[in-house]
């Protein structure tokens, strides 16, 4: 891991090229956006990591990592900690902020967030709001520009 990575409580899912990191606080629904996005009919998502995940810079991009002693595992309410298939680095390319008090109903624009001088797109889901249909409709919909 290079000098300037950084551990950060969060879970990241690889979805085609780019992961999503899941950020949140405890028991705000980052295990179970991160399992809702392994069972959902994106053509290619693959577990990164759960609950922590190391994050580094790379010729500009954020990379994400599973800390090393929780790769593979993620964490399912009410069965516990289950065994999958994994990526060992990803590049992030959208960050999840689960229970996000500055959601808004109808956001003008996509935000933006900085972690560790990357600017990523961030997309603030609100408490109480079911993250999977926006993550999807973010991945799967444009904005209709009105």
């Amino acid at each position: 891991m290079a000098a300037d990575a950084a551990t950060i409580h969060a879970s990241a899912v690889l979805v085609g090229p780019k992961a999503a990191l899941i950020r949140g606080p405890a028991g705000s629904g980052k295990s179970r956006l991160a399992w809702d996005l392994l069972q959902s009919s994106l053509p290619f998502v693959r577990l990164v990591g759960d609950d922590r995940v190391h994050v580094e810079t790379h010729a500009g991009c954020l990379l994400v990592r599973p800390a090393a002693q929780l790769a593979g595992l993620l964490e399912i309410r009410g069965l516990g900690i289950r065994r999958l298939p994994f990526e060992s680095v990803a590049a992030v390319g959208l960050v999840v902020d689960l229970a996000a008090e500055d959601a808004a109903r109808h956001p003008q624009e996509i935000g933006k967030t900085a972690i560790c001088g990357v600017l990523l797109p961030r997309l603030a889901v609100a408490p109480g709001v079911p993250a999977l249909a926006m993550v999807l409709a973010f991945l799967k919909a444009p904005p209709a520009g009105i």
